[in-house]
């Protein structure tokens, strides 16, 4: 008797090196799921102690997920095969769909956070009384749990001893060849309509086209994903000088951007390892190549931090327990929730800062250098709950993964895998990344009458500079909201 497997896809919207597709495509008939669940979208409760209400999943992000799913549909059909898509909770969606055409199994991905987790939870309850097997695979990282040379809850809880401990082992495996993919069961196009992604209105968010200020437009899909990776190591010839410019702020190529492609499962991390390998073999090796790879393995490690951790890395005092810091709450200090709003705002008074986040808030993406600053601001300067923060990337970021994000943040806020200081100086990091103000001007066309050594620091300018250079403080730009140099001390 021939057998049918469903594939409940998720952040593995790709048909190269996916573990769960590889596993599911052995079945005689394969019907591949996508469910938009309700609860990833709209305002939603943070959870746990002192929550708050945040917008899950922003316009930017929506876009990109939609285009990805697209894009997966298509390559399924150029295959024969199909895409069932959604706008329900997997554990509803799933067993109706399994009843449907009677299917042997049910083949997913695995990721670390209690909130997927949940899910995947809630989907195996659905199916315990009912004779179909569930399996969860494990295919977002670049070292699988089985590469690990510990138990990942032995791990090490600072990067550098896990980065060492990993690369001393076995490298980690080959990405996974594109499977043959079996036809769909009959049903589908008949009893069981595919279905279309959908709506951003009925995802709680208005239509959003890429801005053209951006550093890349971002265009969802693993083919996207691969037309990427292969514009930027080869025809760029980018990865020869990347520790070099990894730090840039402008342009598309100062990084590879494949960011979005990864969070979201459109491209595999060894995927992108396995171009580094052959780009070493076939032109260069040198610290710059090695260090696309030693940022895929700080993905990696807050991956197998959070399923170390768990839930603890979304509460205040975050892993490390800080009950020494005296944070602000925006839902009961005033002063903290209007400096909070101003920060949103991108209204800080502080051009780095507001920078960053008008980038942050018209493109979905900002530079992993802009982030830091920008979190460090709102932490370690303004001593806002880092949560709030951390939920505000997660609405906006193009790239979003919900454990790089809250782990970094919580690395910023010192409450996370360092104990050491990670308090930025943001005036001395603009003067260092941005000179002569070509990225703050480029995003706060305001200030672009202003000198470079001024465009950082515009309320050191006099009221006859500033009418001089037609800069109002107050007027045309916002005094800043907290004196960093008396804060520097």
């Amino acid at each position: 008797m021939s057998d049918t497997a469903v594939l409940w896809c998720r952040r593995d919207l790709r048909l190269h090196d996916a573990p769960a597709l590889t596993a599911a495509a052995e079945a005689d008939r394969l019907l591949p799921v996508y469910c938009f669940d309700p609860r990833q979208y709209g305002e939603r409760p943070f959870g746990g102690r002192d929550s708050f209400r945040y917008h899950k999943t922003g316009p930017h992000r929506v876009r990109f997920r939609r285009e990805a799913v697209a894009d997966l549909r298509a390559r399924l059909r150029e295959r024969d095969g199909d895409l069932v898509v959604r706008h329900g909770a997997p554990e509803a969606v799933l067993p109706e769909l399994v009843a449907a055409v009677d299917a042997d199994a049910v083949h997913f991905h695995t990721y670390p956070t209690p909130e997927e987790a949940g899910v995947e939870a809630a989907v195996e309850d659905a199916f315990r009384n009912r004779p179909v097997e569930t399996t969860r695979h494990w295919g977002h990282t670049l070292y699988h749990l089985d590469d690990l040379p510990v138990p990942y809850t032995e791990i090490d809880d600072t990067y550098t001893p896990f980065r060492q401990r990993v690369e001393s082992g076995p490298e980690p495996g080959d990405p996974l060849p594109v499977p043959t993919v079996p036809p769909t069961p009959d049903a589908v196009g008949e009893s069981i309509p595919p279905g279309e992604c959908p709506t951003p209105g009925e995802l709680g968010v208005e239509p959003v086209e890429p801005d053209d200020r951006g550093v890349h437009p971002f265009p969802g899909g693993e083919s996207a994903a691969l037309d990427r990776l292969e514009a930027w190591i080869w025809e760029g010839d980018n990865l020869r000088e990347y520790k070099q410019t990894r730090n840039g702020m402008l342009g598309p190529d100062y990084s590879a951007k494949v960011s979005p492609y990864l969070n979201e499962g459109c491209l595999s991390p060894r995927r992108v390892a396995a171009a580094v390998d052959r780009y070493e073999t076939e032109r260069v090796a040198n610290d710059d190549t090695y260090w696309l790879v030693f940022e895929l393995l700080w993905r990696d490690f807050f991956q197998f931090q959070f399923a170390k951790h768990g839930a603890r890395f979304f509460e205040r005092p975050g892993i490390r327990d800080r009950t020494d810091i005296d944070w602000r709450d925006p839902a009961t200090d005033d002063d903290a929730a209007r400096e909070f709003e101003r920060w949103c705002d991108a209204e800080t008074g502080v051009p780095f800062v507001d920078a960053n986040l008008r980038e942050l808030v018209a493109t979905g993406y900002v530079s992993n250098r802009g982030r830091q600053n920008v979190a460090s601001f709102l932490a370690n300067d303004l001593r806002i709950d880092w949560r709030r923060g951390a939920a505000y990337f997660e609405t906006h970021l193009v790239d979003y993964d919900p454990a790089s994000n809250y782990g970094n943040w919580a690395y910023i806020a010192g409450v996370g895998n360092d104990s050491r200081n990670r308090s930025f100086d943001v005036l001395s990091q603009a003067e260092r990344y941005d000179p002569e103000g070509e990225y703050v001007t480029h995003w706060l066309p305001e200030l672009e009458p202003l000198p470079a050594d001024a465009v950082h620091e515009p309320w050191t300018l006099s009221e006859r500079e500033q009418a001089a250079y037609g800069v109002q403080l107050g007027l045309d730009y916002p005094e800043p909201v907290v004196d960093l140099r008396a804060d520097r001390g």
